[in-house]
């Protein structure tokens, strides 16, 4: 395993030389050499082999030629899976990874606090992109990923699919046709979401931290340095890394960061929010310890318009509809106090189609159906309301357009705060 051996600088130098020998550009679309025809795998190189990275080591149409892990264990375990890995390279610094001519995808599947950083630099090396959720650990970090992806021409998804596939938890239906029925007016204008328990959305909050952790010694298959990267320094404790570092601020955001997107994605979407985000959040929660993430009661959006998502923590709002609006009601298993609801959903168009197979999207050039523009309002959605948390602010007011908080200097800060040197975006 490699430890850090190169400068910011140093890196940032070689991507552009490297972005000027046309590698910002997939092997697969120059043609010529190394040209991939449609019946071939792309290949992907993964940033993190802990369970996540694991888990998505086969997906259709592609090929895993390069794994990274700050953890040598990691990467055994994940070898073994790879049936020993014949052929993949190993690295544990990422840099080198996405530096390899022969990758066309990069699959990242670290901790939050990683994903800002790996993915402007994967794009600024010319790489398709493939990012866990949350997609950003802050406001900031979503706005250069966005600028980068767009500069560099690359195609970016974010792993979380309930706004194109899957019965939607608790509700009993795929999103497509709650996406139906609100296009169709039909609930009225403006709407109110209640996301919680009564509709089958748990918040995790075993995802807590543990307040006062005792420094430990750091396992020789572990370089914790790298493992921080750039959050501040903390000394080694079990419970701060791998399955368990959601519960702290610097690396997550508990269980919100975790369940947010999948839950509130689909929501951006049916609601047809994907280029906004709301105006105020308010936040009902215990007192946050600085390090260790706490849980919450009840969180509100409100956007412009006046639409909310209320977000129930504790799961004490019982018999309320999942959307309600002033002239109907939807309830989860797709109940309705509409009569004849699928009579009259019926002379309303279907939603339009999505791109929703990754490796199509990669091969046609073609923007995936939840990407580095809607994904990044949807993160925002959760990244606005951790700001509160942390500051204990019970309401925060946010500028859609410039994507700042209102007269809140301090909340600003966590837009975009310091990173531990040398990293940087």
């Amino acid at each position: 395993m490699k430890k850090i051996r190169e400068s910011r600088r140093d890196f940032i130098k070689k991507s552009a030389l490297a972005a000027t020998a046309f590698s910002i550009v997939p092997r697969f679309v120059l043609g010529g050499k190394g040209f991939l025809a449609p019946s071939d795998h792309l290949t992907k190189g993964i940033i993190g082999v802990g369970g996540m990275g694991r888990n998505h080591i086969p997906y259709e149409g592609t090929k895993v030629v390069a794994i990274c892990d700050v953890d040598t264990r990691h990467i055994n375990i994940a070898l073994e899976k790879l049936g020993g890995g014949e052929g993949v390279k190993t690295f544990g610094d990422y840099r080198d990874l996405i530096q390899l001519p022969e990758v066309d995808i990069v699959h990242i599947a670290t901790p939050p606090h990683w994903h800002g950083i790996m993915a402007v630099d994967a794009a600024r090396a010319g790489k398709d992109i493939w990012c866990e959720k949350p997609m950003t650990h802050t406001i900031g970090e979503g706005k250069k990923v966005m600028e980068a992806v767009r500069q560099y021409g690359n195609i970016f998804r974010l792993n979380t699919w309930f706004r194109f596939q899957s019965n939607f938890y608790g509700m009993g239906t795929p999103v497509q046709p709650i996406k139906k029925l609100v296009a169709s007016g039909l609930l009225g204008w403006p709407l109110t979401v209640t996301v919680g328990k009564h509709t089958g959305f748990d918040w995790k909050f075993y995802w807590v931290g543990k307040e006062n952790l005792k420094p430990e010694p750091v396992p020789d298959e572990l370089d914790y340095d790298f493992w921080l990267g750039p959050a501040p320094y903390k000394p080694y404790n079990t419970h701060r890394v791998h399955s368990t570092f959601r519960g702290y601020w610097d690396y997550d955001g508990g269980g919100l960061a975790d369940m947010g997107q999948h839950y509130l994605d689909p929501v951006q979407y049916f609601l047809g929010k994907d280029n906004e985000s709301p105006v105020k959040v308010e936040i009902d929660a215990p007192q946050q310890h600085p390090d260790a993430v706490g849980t919450w009661r009840k969180i509100v959006y409100t956007y412009a318009d006046g639409c909310k998502i209320v977000l129930d923590g504790e799961g004490k709002i019982n018999n309320v509809p999942y959307i309600q609006g002033p002239k109907g009601k939807l309830y989860p298993g797709f109940r309705s106090d509409i009569p004849d609801l699928n009579a009259k959903l019926s002379e309303f168009p279907e939603p339009p189609e999505q791109v929703v197979n990754f490796s199509d999207a990669v091969r046609n050039r073609s923007k995936f159906a939840l990407n580095e523009e809607n994904g990044h309002r949807s993160c925002t959605l959760i990244n606005m309301a951790l700001v509160g948390l942390r500051l204990g602010r019970s309401v925060l007011h946010f500028d859609s357009e410039k994507q700042l908080f209102l007269n809140d200097e301090t909340a600003n800060r966590y837009i975009d705060p310091p990173m531990r040197a040398p990293w940087s975006l």
